[in-house]
């Protein structure tokens, strides 16, 4: 097992967001090396910043436990099988430790198989 990964039930609807906390703390602590990816259809930098639609008091500690965020809805007249890891081409996946650090998006990169 690799790591984590939520999704279905939007992990970043704020009252998710607030249940999800806790255990995401627990998830780190036990198993530090284990990636947590989470897919939302919220929007990084327009949904999940202060004053966007998804953000109270747990956003900024649950982005900081999370390492590769699927973001964006699924839309299905951009579908597509080509794509790794998205389902469909306006969903981004970003790097959240290398975004905050840097203040600004970063893509995940996958590694090569």
């Amino acid at each position: 097992v690799n790591g984590l990964t939520l999704l279905g039930g939007d992990p970043f609807e704020i009252s998710n967001q607030r249940a999800l906390l806790p255990f995401l703390r627990r998830v780190k602590k036990a198993f530090p090396g284990k990636d947590i990816w989470c897919y939302t259809g919220a929007v990084l930098d327009r949904d999940l910043i202060p004053d966007g639609h998804y953000f109270c008091e747990a956003t900024e500690e649950m982005l900081s436990l999370i390492d590769v965020l699927v973001d964006g809805p699924f839309l299905s007249h951009e579908r597509s099988l080509d794509l790794l890891y998205c389902g469909s081409k306006n969903q981004r996946l970003i790097d959240v430790p290398a975004t905050l650090a840097a203040g600004e998006i970063r893509l995940y990169v996958p590694p090569e198989w």
